[in-house]
């Protein structure tokens, strides 16, 4: 995995609806990112092509709409991944504890410039 600045695409997989997009910048096994509404903050080890990590995440910014109701919505949540690289790009499939619920999701990461 090269250290840099990726976009990242979240997609909630078995059933449950929702999706992000926002901003990581990978760098020497820590990952700092987010987008219009939440941060994130973890850390991830490499192997030959795979990867692996955890990361925390909380909302910085209330939905304008009243009728959204976010996933993740007003409280901080943890989630484990793990996956796969191959040159720029990356995906991987992970778990987000929401409370006493767990949900899955798929990533898919592409490198967009150095950092």
């Amino acid at each position: 995995m090269k250290n840099g600045l990726y976009s990242v695409h979240i997609y909630m997989i078995d059933g449950v609806k929702g999706r992000d997009s926002g901003v990581l910048i990978l760098r020497d096994g820590h990952l700092i990112g987010g987008g219009p509404y939440f941060w994130s903050i973890g850390e991830y080890t490499t192997g030959d092509g795979t990867w692996k990590g955890h990361l925390s995440t909380n909302q910085h910014t209330p939905f304008a709409d009243p009728f959204v109701r976010p996933l993740f919505g007003g409280q901080e949540v943890t989630s484990g991944f793990s996956g796969t690289f191959q040159d720029d790009e990356a995906e991987v499939f992970g778990t987000v504890l929401v409370g006493t619920r767990s949900l899955s999701f798929r990533a898919t990461l592409k490198r967009l410039a150095d950092a």
